[in-house]
């Protein structure tokens, strides 16, 4: 079935993407009837993905992260939905084409997001595991699981510490709560489920190429980071390179480790678009941007959120790809698309820095903020505040809180299942 026309002077607005950039630009402009807006994405749902790791360390089920995103415009009669990938941007035409069909638009904007960057390494690529998504976290999930079950009936010593040993390569935020979930695991949960193995040979490897973890944190960050993960028994490598896995063998530049399982988080990549210009195409393929999120090159084109790339002389390199710079300039164009129909000055977008955090387990995190930099139980209970109220849906609050507290006081979740699917 075709999308009507605007009707009554509409601009059609196309949005590619439904991440946190794209969702928040279009419950913005949802609210004007003068637009008609045209939402493209490869999914049904808006994901969470600062929680990822919960849903692949089996503490959150993928329903508590995700939430529809017909169900957020149910109401908005000037919001279409087409669940689709897109193969080119035509801007001459001022069209794009997708697997469900060409669209016309008035403006465009692309916040497609990123992918996991394995650096041309075809090999790593095909052995280990991103997490990027919700069938990659259920993946990792599944993956862990199963090695469990190998290990049980491993022939030898060799077999065994392969399918016990988990290995995470990049220390940066989903690096390092990964490890520290997975060593909750090991220490708290695990033994009780398989009696059987010897959790004492299991190895949690972190593997960072830079000198410290949260390299884009201040220094106590990292110090405390580091402090905490090895409390909980997580061997730490930093200035080390990976060079190749072959989907037992994990080769780096201080030696190799056997390991069934490796989680690849040390970097990412724009999602490429066909049809935006080689010359507007910067570092790992972000989109480079004017400071109102204009494609210099395209006419009635934007970018914003982790694909876009504003070089200003305070970031040459861009805004770091976190949620609150793709909100914040999902909130600036909001108001520059109405502005631009209006004849108006367009406003240059300003980003307002509130500070980072990373929680590595239980009353163990650290926050910095502004004027203050702390961790510890404290910083604990500000990220599980703080990640609680970004959730989209009052439900969705409600099971991760409960979840949360019976685990805080349990250990003891019952969502480790493997679940395979109908085909494989």
């Amino acid at each position: 079935m075709s999308i009507p026309e605007p009707q009554n002077g509409q601009k059609r607005i196309i949005i590619l993407g439904a991440g946190f950039a794209g969702l928040k630009l279009a419950r913005r402009l949802a609210e004007n009837k003068k637009f008609q807006l045209l939402i493209i994405d490869r999914n049904n749902y808006h994901q969470f993905q600062p929680l990822l790791y919960q849903v692949a360390t089996a503490g959150l089920e993928p329903s508590s992260i995700s939430f529809p995103i017909r169900k957020v415009f149910q109401d908005k009669k000037n919001v279409f939905i087409r669940i689709a990938a897109v193969t080119e941007i035509k801007a001459d035409e001022q069209t794009v084409c997708t697997e469900a069909g060409n669209f016309r638009y008035d403006k465009l904007v692309i916040a497609l997001g990123t992918n996991t960057n394995y650096y041309g390494n075809q090999q790593l690529e095909a052995n280990s595991i991103g997490l990027k998504s919700i069938p990659e976290a259920l993946y990792i999930r599944n993956k862990i699981l199963k090695n469990y079950e190998k290990a049980l009936v491993a022939a030898d010593d060799q077999e065994r510490e392969a399918a016990l040993n988990l290995v995470i390569v990049g220390g940066g935020p989903t690096g390092v709560e990964l490890a520290g979930a997975f060593a909750e695991l090991k220490n708290n949960i695990l033994p009780k489920e398989y009696p059987e193995l010897n959790f004492s040979k299991m190895n949690i490897y972190l593997i960072e190429a830079s000198d410290r973890l949260l390299s884009s944190m201040t220094r106590f960050s990292s110090r405390k980071t580091r402090e905490y993960l090895e409390r909980l028994g997580v061997k730490i490598s930093l200035n080390t390179q990976v060079k190749n896995y072959d989907g037992s063998l994990i080769l780096t530049s201080d030696g190799a480790i056997r390991s069934l399982c490796v989680v690849w988080a040390a970097g990412v990549k724009a999602q490429p678009v066909a049809g935006v210009p080689a010359d507007s195409i910067g570092k790992n393929g972000r989109i480079i941007v004017n400071e109102f999120n204009e494609v210099t090159t395209l006419k009635n084109v934007y970018a914003i959120g982790d694909i876009a790339l504003v070089k200003t002389e305070e970031t040459p390199n861009g805004h770091p790809q976190l949620a609150p710079v793709a909100i914040q300039q999902a909130r600036n164009l909001a108001k520059n698309i109405v502005r631009s129909f209006e004849n108006r000055p367009l406003l240059p977008f300003k980003y307002i820095d509130k500070g980072s955090m990373a929680t590595v387990g239980r009353n163990l995190a650290v926050v910095e903020l502004p004027f203050i930099r702390f961790g510890g139980f404290t910083a604990w209970l500000t990220w599980m505040f703080i990640h609680l109220m970004s959730i989209l849906g009052i439900k969705n609050r409600f099971f991760i809180f409960i979840n949360w507290v019976s685990n805080y006081f349990t250990y003891n979740l019952s969502l480790r299942l493997i679940i395979k699917p109908f085909r494989d």
